[in-house]
């Protein structure tokens, strides 16, 4: 039987890889998208294209009514979920002392608790199947922070205590739950980075080059196709931080 995935923030950058490569694997894919259909729909378009269908879904994943549209959407049409990837996020790149409660509560609701409401809502199919993998898209700055990068650096290393307690209690339903913590990769996330500064963290990283979109979404199909590791927190970063 087809594995069912829903797969949050996919219309640009690693979502956007993420459910491409899921879909040409043969997965069933639900794309999420927020404020970018048009992307959303390129991709769609993009697959058609190979002859390889994906549901394309508009839900803003921090807020748990939509959150719940998206779920139920996806088990009135294909009626399970096999794979949970948490991949929407946002980013934040201001002075600690200038960051206001409003920056707070949109990066931690739409990075932190989209990821807890979004497997909350899941776990529920997963559970009464005894069996399910999730994986949240996380950061090396959730392993380590970054400067000027505060809440994004919090909201991330919230996820990475997600998935460590989530495996733990969910183990035993044969669900598991792991987290990717990619380094810099190659997307709109990173275009603020100057050519220089690029260059200047190329020189840090033992690979000697920035990742790949491409780069986590083998990292994704490769915790899909595994039966035992869960609880992880894989950093892909070309061996720039390692701990």
């Amino acid at each position: 039987m087809e594995k069912v995935a829903i797969v949050t923030g996919a219309s640009k950058g690693i979502g956007r890889e993420i459910a491409k490569e899921l879909a040409e694997e043969g997965i069933k894919v639900v794309a999420n998208y927020n404020k970018s259909y048009e992307s959303a729909k390129e991709l769609q378009e993009e697959l058609k294209n190979q002859n390889i269908n994906i549901d394309i879904f508009k839900a803003d994943v921090s807020k748990r009514e939509e959150v719940k549209k998206l779920v139920e959407y996806t088990l009135d049409k294909y009626k399970k979920i096999d794979i949970l990837i948490n991949n929407a996020g946002i980013s934040e790149y201001k002075l600690f002392t200038d960051e206001t409660d409003e920056d707070w509560q949109r990066v931690i609701n739409t990075n932190l608790y989209s990821a807890f409401a979004m497997s909350q809502e899941v776990s529920k199919n997963m559970i009464s199947n005894k069996n399910g993998c999730i994986i949240n898209i996380s950061s090396a700055w959730g392993m380590v922070g970054a400067s000027l990068e505060v809440i994004y650096s919090v909201s991330k290393a919230g996820m990475d205590g997600l998935t460590k307690a989530l495996s733990k209690e969910l183990g035993p339903s044969n669900i598991r739950v792991n987290s990717i913590a990619p380094g810099i990769i190659d997307t709109a996330m990173n275009k603020n980075l100057k050519e220089e500064e690029i260059e200047e963290i190329k020189n840090e990283i033992p690979l000697e080059k920035i990742g790949r979109v491409e780069d986590v979404a083998k990292c994704v199909k490769w915790l899909i196709e595994d039966t035992y590791t869960t609880g992880q927190i894989i950093p892909v970063n070309g061996g720039w931080i390692i701990t």
